[in-house]
């Protein structure tokens, strides 16, 4: 082979690596970004609007408050520091600099945090709120995250939150399933979009929305597309591809009396710390549907030991057991809420007693409060059913939220233009 030949070869091998190269490094800018889940010694994180009832994901107006509370049960006032980062509406990193989102810096030491009085679980509590005088505020809508390092700059935990616009109204309607097989099973989310002084141009391609249920994304429907348009207003009637299962009211407990049992607690031991034993729970799939009221699988930290629940709350070992009569030969049932914010792992796992492999038993270490939770069936492939344990029904008192992204033509990134509120209390045929 002449030496023109190999310089040649060699420069078509280093123009192949240097595309390789090029792919991969765009591949890994492009891949969707999931929360870090914390470690075991982070405890009750609460992560809320201003305007928030309850600690879950975040959807805040653009102008409103943020904040998180979180403890350490190292008790150790470690220093910790916090970051916010803006993405695409597929939770892919976006193309802005910092400086075209966020008005001030960040990379700040939490400054805000406390220790525990008079608990027999030490803990430190850390607070954060923001715009604050170094984070002045967010310039664009979109999706974010949330990010807490420790000293060390190792990624502690990251939490999703979602900034929007009020630029067109999003009205909702719940309607039954149009399929005779799910009438009393499903629920079905149709809204519309828009405002007169909003117009949408080429909203096939630069339109995307997700519908929420209970704040749980894990569930929550993409990406679906107008189906018509009236004047300035997108219209979205889909039936399947709109449902949810209407699942069953949530279980809940309340331990803010931490030394005595009440109506769901049957008793109270106390070695190390608290042991606050619930009262068996049942398979309900299949019963009639019975009304009781939740808080849509959410929780709130309270105490009447203390005057400030967020230092004079004692955690607990909260003990969960559920009589079980279904085959789980091809998957397992978990514990699931906004507790640790729907996330399924080891620790949300109900083993079966030795003795008695129908009743499943799991213990969570969980600051005092009241607490909505479910079981739900997650199989070999990842899936899980929510309907499994509790059953579904169409009734079901659940929160809906639609969220609306624009990109307009020729834009570098995705806004929340509006977002809108339903609930299936007065759900219609």
């Amino acid at each position: 082979m002449s030496l023109i030949n190999i310089r040649l070869n060699n420069i078509i091998k280093k123009f192949i690596l240097l595309i390789l190269i090029t792919f991969t490094s765009s591949s890994i800018k492009g891949q969707e970004v999931y929360e870090t889940l914390p470690p075991d010694f982070i405890k009750t994180i609460e992560f809320f609007g201003s305007s928030d009832e309850f600690s879950g994901t975040p959807i805040i107006s653009i102008n409103e408050t943020l904040n998180l509370k979180f403890d350490d049960l190292t008790a150790a006032e470690n220093d910790y520091y916090y970051e916010i980062e803006h993405y695409n509406f597929d939770w892919t990193p976006s193309k802005l600099s910092k400086n075209e989102y966020l008005e001030g810096f960040d990379n700040i030491r939490l400054f805000n945090f406390v220790n525990s009085f008079t608990t027999l679980q030490p803990y430190t509590h850390y607070e954060l709120s923001f715009p604050n005088e170094n984070t002045r505020g967010l310039k664009v809508s979109g999706n974010y995250m949330l990010k807490i390092f420790n000293s060390n700059k190792e990624l502690l935990f990251s939490r999703k939150f979602i900034v929007f616009e009020n630029l067109v109204n999003v009205d909702i309607i719940i309607r039954r399933s149009r399929n005779l097989t799910y009438l009393d099973k499903k629920q079905v989310v149709n809204f519309e979009v828009g405002r007169d002084d909003f117009i949408f141009r080429n909203p096939e391609q630069t339109v995307n929305t997700v519908v929420v249920q209970n704040n749980d994304f894990n569930t929550a429907i993409y990406d679906l597309k107008p189906q018509f348009t009236q004047g300035n207003r997108l219209i979205y009637r889909y039936d399947e591809e709109s449902s949810f299962w209407g699942g069953n009211e949530y279980f809940n407990f309340d331990n803010k009396d931490i030394r005595q049992g009440t109506l769901r607690i049957e008793r109270v031991e106390l070695d190390d710390l608290y042991n606050s034993f619930l009262y068996p729970n049942f398979l309900r799939a299949g019963n009639v549907y019975t009304f009781y009221p939740d808080i849509n699988g959410a929780f709130r930290i309270n105490t009447i030991q203390g005057d400030d629940i967020d230092i004079e709350s004692e955690y607990a070992k909260v003990h969960f057991t559920l009589q079980n009569s279904k085959d789980l030969e091809n998957g397992e049932i978990h514990l699931y809420g906004r507790f640790n914010n729907y996330v399924l792992d080891d620790s949300t796992l109900m083993k079966p007693l030795e003795s008695q492999p129908n009743i499943l038993t799991n213990e969570l270490l969980l600051k005092q409060g009241f607490y909505n939770y479910k079981y739900v069936f997650l199989d070999k492939n990842g899936n899980f059913k929510e309907g499994f344990i509790s059953g579904n029904h169409d009734v079901t008192e659940n929160d809906y939220q639609v969220i609306v992204y624009y990109r307009d033509i020729g834009a570098r990134f995705d806004r929340v233009i509006g977002t809108g509120f339903g609930n299936s209390e007065n759900i219609i045929n």
